[in-house]
Parts: structure tokens; sequence; C-alpha cells
């Protein structure tokens, strides 16, 4: 068990961080929390070692070929003594003419406060598509658990 008071905050504070910074797409922000020689398996099964790599990985995510892509966290478990994560998360994804969702998760697992470790998983393995009208409801639904869900932390 930790001895510093703080650590559940802290790793809270980077794991919530981190995932923010995917939602205001700043893929350098997001690479700052990785190690040199991170790791980065994809749920497909890739696995990107290293910034470099995983920058690359993630490129094509921060170009918007994807379109607006928002995260919204439904649950977060911490190992505080290992620095380990799961967030459990809704992915939205929002296009001109279409949208969608699915939900996942990442394993994450922070040293020194840099994260060494991402594993995503999905639960999809193409994203469910619906009217636009559909899916604002239903993001509606998701931005107002992700806010109960601060509320509680």
């Amino acid at each position: 068990m930790s001895n510093d008071p703080n650590a559940r905050t802290q790793l809270q504070k980077l794991v919530v961080d981190f995932t923010e910074a995917f939602n205001r797409e700043d893929i350098d922000e997001v690479m700052s929390y990785f190690s040199q020689d991170g790791i980065y398996d994809e749920f497909n099964g890739t696995r990107n070692i290293g910034k470099e790599a995983i920058r690359t990985a993630f490129q094509t995510q921060f170009s918007g070929a994807f379109g607006k892509m928002r995260f919204y966290t439904e649950d977060i478990f911490l190992d505080i003594d290992e620095g380990k994560a799961m967030i459990r998360w809704v992915l939205t994804l929002e296009e001109e003419n279409r949208s969608g969702a699915y939900r996942g998760l990442d394993l994450l697992h922070f040293t020194n406060g840099k994260l060494v470790e991402k594993h995503t998983y999905c639960k999809a393995k193409i994203p469910f598509i619906r009217k636009k009208e559909e899916m604002t409801k239903l993001e509606d639904l998701f931005i107002k658990l992700f806010n109960d869900i601060q509320l509680t932390c």
C-alpha cells in the first residue's frame, strides 16, 4: 500500500488529463505523457514501441480521418502501488454525414509520471453507425454520464 496520501489523486489526474489531451486533439500533449521507450498496443493487435512509432500510429486519428473523436469516461480503476489504471470509455466519432460510437478500455501503466504502456481494447470490430440524430441523443447521454462521474471523483 502506498504511503503517499496523494498517490491516488495524482494517478487519477494523469489518467484523466491524458484522456482529455485526446479530446483536445493535441498529439503533442498526448505524446508528452509517453516515456521514450513506451509501448502502445492497438486494439487490432499492432504493437508500437517508442515515441516515434507511437506518434506514427496516432497520426491517422489526429489527422481527422475518422472525424471528430471524443472519449467519454465510464469508469476508472486504479492500482496505486503499481501505477496502473484501467479506464473504460465510450468513443464517439462524428463526420459530416454520419456518426458512430463504441465502447472500449485502456490499460495504462505509469512509472515516475510517464506512460510506459498503453493497451487498448474495444468491444466492436466496426463501430456501430447510426443516423446523426440518433447519435446526438446518445452523445448527450454519454456527456451527462461523464459529468456525473466527474462530480463523484
